[in-house]
């Protein structure tokens, strides 16, 4: 059975009318509109977010759509790991910026392609500043750093805070498809992180400096000492010269990390919009992440209640969701005939309580089988 046809196969002026409908979906009252539609139309920077499942990567992509067709240069980015962006464009969308439609650019970022990045242009930098035998010892420090925590999410950051640098100036919009929360609160502290760490390290190599000479002094020779330490001794620059550039190193990094809050901060430069479903879990997820970044003075901007049965939903319109829904269940079995499946119904009501969640369990557990 061949695959339902899928955004990437409908025309660019469609989209914009399906975010219409989600939109408008919402109540008859149709609360708050316009802030949404004008921080679509003025804000250079769009973070949208929400719970996995709320439809916060369509949504993304239809706003970047509806600002590609005003005209306005507009770059979708994805940072979620496991990226759909491609999948509703059906196209192969990469680290590069892969034009979708006129005015219209995406690019995926991966995680891991960012660190391996990160650490060969940090290899790079560093064999600049020590003599050729250093290079084994350089290369196996940062191979075992790629393994450190931390590591990916660093580089995962430094990659959003050079696409945010993009805004206003290669693009008059650039729309983030993630998890506004996480990246905001470290974009929002690196800064200061960065200022003590490099503080730290230059001070630490200081004081290293300084004890390494005294016990040269008394002992006639170099002291075997840390790694790093192993690493100067292979130096042939001195030490003041490799210390200026290795603070400009840091404190480069330290600047990028300053405008990327300073935009975030700047409520003419950056918006947050929050995807959720009307369901329990949904909604505590986007009071959670209201209440988090409310704590940083970053205000939520306009919300996107998705998924709302529309008031004149009837037989006719429950109807065609079914025959939609027969096509993918038909394409499911097909696509995974080998892999025991179990369908579970749509339940009237959320699930919050022990007894709706024991028999949701027993449901699964007895292949969809009523077990009273």
């Amino acid at each position: 059975m061949a695959p339902p046809t899928r955004l990437g196969a409908l025309t660019s002026r469609r989209v914009p009318l399906l975010l219409s409908d989600v939109v408008s979906a919402a109540g008859s009252s149709r609360p708050n509109r316009s802030p949404l539609l004008k921080l679509l139309l003025t804000r250079p920077l769009l973070f949208i977010g929400g719970k996995g499942g709320v439809g916060k990567t369509t949504t993304a992509a239809a706003l970047a759509l509806t600002s590609a067709d005003t005209g306005r240069r507009t770059l979708l980015v994805s940072t979620d790991p496991a990226h759909s962006l491609g999948d509703l464009f059906d196209r192969a969308i990469g680290s590069r910026e892969t034009s979708l439609a006129p005015s219209l650019w995406a690019i995926e970022v991966d995680p891991d392609e960012q660190a391996n990045d990160h650490l060969a242009t940090v290899k790079a930098r560093m064999k600049r500043l020590v003599h050729p035998k250093a290079y084994d010892e350089i290369d196996r420090q940062l191979d075992l750093a790629r393994l450190a925590p931390g590591t990916v999410e660093a580089a995962m950051l430094e990659r959003v805070s050079e696409v945010m640098a993009l805004a206003g100036d290669r693009y008059d919009q650039v729309i983030f498809d993630t998890a506004p929360t996480g990246h905001t609160v470290r974009l929002l502290s690196l800064p200061e992180i960065m200022a003590a760490w490099t503080e730290g390290l230059l001070g630490h190599r200081k004081r290293s400096e300084h004890l390494g000479s005294a016990l040269r002094h008394l002992g006639g020779g170099r002291v075997q000492g840390d790694d790093l330490s192993m690493l100067d001794a292979a130096v042939d620059h001195d030490p003041g010269s490799r210390d200026a550039q290795l603070s400009t190193l840091l404190q480069d990094r330290r600047r990028k990390f300053v405008r990327a809050r300073e935009q975030l901060l700047d409520r003419e430069q950056c918006a947050f919009l929050l995807v959720l479903n009307p369901d329990r879990l949904s909604v505590l997820e986007t009071i959670k992440a209201r209440d988090t970044l409310a704590r940083f003075s970053v205000p939520v901007s306009a919300l996107v209640v998705n998924q709302v049965l529309p008031t004149n939903a009837d037989g006719t319109f429950l109807e065609a969701r079914r025959r939609q829904e027969a096509k993918h269940l038909g394409w499911i079995d097909n696509e995974f005939s080998s892999i025991p499946r179990v369908r579970v119904p749509l339940l009237p009501g959320d699930v919050h309580d022990l007894d709706t969640l024991r028999r949701l369990g027993s449901w699964i557990a007895s292949d969809g089988q009523d077990s009273d």
